[in-house]
């Protein structure tokens, strides 16, 4: 008797705490569904919807050991509490109807959720939680649960691919290639999502670019990226603008620290290079009035800019994105660069193998490509904007995939931890 009143205490005092927790839990994208459900018990209204339940906690488990999702979505206590004795009362019922509600709704949201990472990014635009929601709800009696996740997970081809390498080749989810294939999945699963008709995937550890125009690879190149030392940084923007035979202004960290001592040993370094001296105002300064002697990289009161042309370290194209970085992408006046298998060789900016074949494409043909061919030192300077801003991502995917075989790359900037 003894033990049937300790096991009966033991069980009232579970289901109690699990009612209270379940309360403290209970957060805003539960309460917004059953406000719009309109029903105290979505779970608990029928035995069909109760197994229902138990469906979206097998789902959730398995998805969980393949590293769909992350492990803290708990389906242990809710099982528990789904059992008979602990549900008769209305008040643990009810509570543990939302439990079950709040889990299923965290789990949709963290399988569409995209973590990709971004030093900048002025693309993604934050989904509404009503989005989740609606899709609990609308999938009430659309076929098994597994399929119901199946379509709500990315439907990218190489995104897939990963998926299925990992479930099938990788144990070890401490492993660096495990790390290095969830990376890859969630860029591409943020490509799937804020990617438009046309845009431009710039892969860092690939070193190469790619464009597309309706969704269909159009043009493909190498590039050359930031060094291990000065990192391209992954960024999510706009082309807005290309500038033709563009100057350089040189950053200043370059300018104290590489070019000035360079000058300071030649003063002819300047001409030779065709750089001249401007303050901050973009004003012309006569290099010859100046005293090398007297700066250096602490009180350096200048800028250098290197002339038009296609000597120029830009080339004769650069093409311009929003970010805080002073990042662009851009032609160069060392292509055998291109020749080379280890390209991570830039100050950070990313040098185009191909840059008049994309200006031609983002401009429709409306760019002289004679005048670019042809440009001399000096050639006036134009800035051409876009009739509608295109998309870049530059991003660190350091797992490809082509049709089914996927290659791993280089970690060169150590990022895979």
């Amino acid at each position: 008797m003894k033990t049937i009143l300790s096991i009966f205490i033991v069980t009232c005092f579970v289901a109690t705490s699990f009612a209270q927790s379940t309360v403290i839990k209970k957060d805003s994208l539960v309460q917004q569904f059953y406000s719009i459900n309109n029903k105290p018990l979505y779970w608990f209204s029928s035995r069909k919807d109760t197994k229902r339940a138990t469906e979206w906690l097998t789902a959730i488990e398995a998805a969980k050991e393949s590293g769909l999702v992350s492990r803290k979505l708990m389906t242990g206590e809710i099982r528990t509490a789904m059992l008979t004795k602990n549900t008769r009362d209305k008040t643990v019922k009810a509570n543990t109807d939302m439990q079950i509600t709040g889990l299923v709704l965290n789990f949709i949201k963290e399988l569409q959720e995209v973590k990709a990472h971004f030093e900048y990014d002025e693309v993604s635009i934050p989904q509404s939680d009503s989005v989740y929601i609606y899709q609990l709800i609308n999938s009430k009696n659309k076929g098994p649960v597994s399929k119901i996740i199946s379509e709500l997970d990315c439907q990218d081809h190489d995104y897939q691919v990963l998926k299925k390498f990992l479930k099938d080749s990788i144990t070890d989810k401490n492993s660096l290639k495990y790390k290095s294939v969830v990376l890859s999945m969630n860029y591409l699963k943020y490509l799937s999502v804020n990617r438009q008709s046309e845009y431009v995937v710039a892969n860092i550890p690939e070193t190469e670019v790619r464009y597309y125009r309706n969704d269909q690879l159009a043009l493909k190149m190498k590039t050359v990226v930031g060094k291990k030392k000065n990192q391209t940084p992954a960024i999510a923007s706009y082309i807005t603008n290309i500038v033709s035979f563009p100057f350089w202004n040189v950053p200043f960290s370059i300018a104290s620290k590489e070019l000035l001592p360079k000058v300071q040993k030649d003063e002819s370094y300047l001409e030779r290079n065709n750089f001249e001296v401007v303050d901050a105002n973009g004003n012309v300064i006569d290099d010859s009035d100046l005293n090398w002697a007297d700066y250096d990289e602490k009180n350096f009161p200048y800028f250098f800019r290197e002339s038009t042309g296609p000597n120029n370290s830009l080339g004769v194209l650069k093409f311009n994105l929003q970010n805080p970085f002073s990042i662009y992408l851009h032609d160069t006046n060392l292509r055998e660069a291109f020749a080379k298998d280890y390209r991570f060789l830039s100050h950070g900016c990313v040098r185009l193998e191909k840059p008049v074949e994309l200006a031609d494409a983002l401009l429709r043909g409306k760019i002289d490509i004679q005048e670019l061919k042809s440009g001399k030192k000096d050639t006036e300077s134009k800035t051409i904007k876009l009739a509608q801003k295109v998309p870049v991502f530059i991003v660190y995917m350091p797992v490809t995939v082509e049709g089914q075989k996927v290659t791993f790359l280089k970690d060169v900037y150590g990022l895979i931890q």
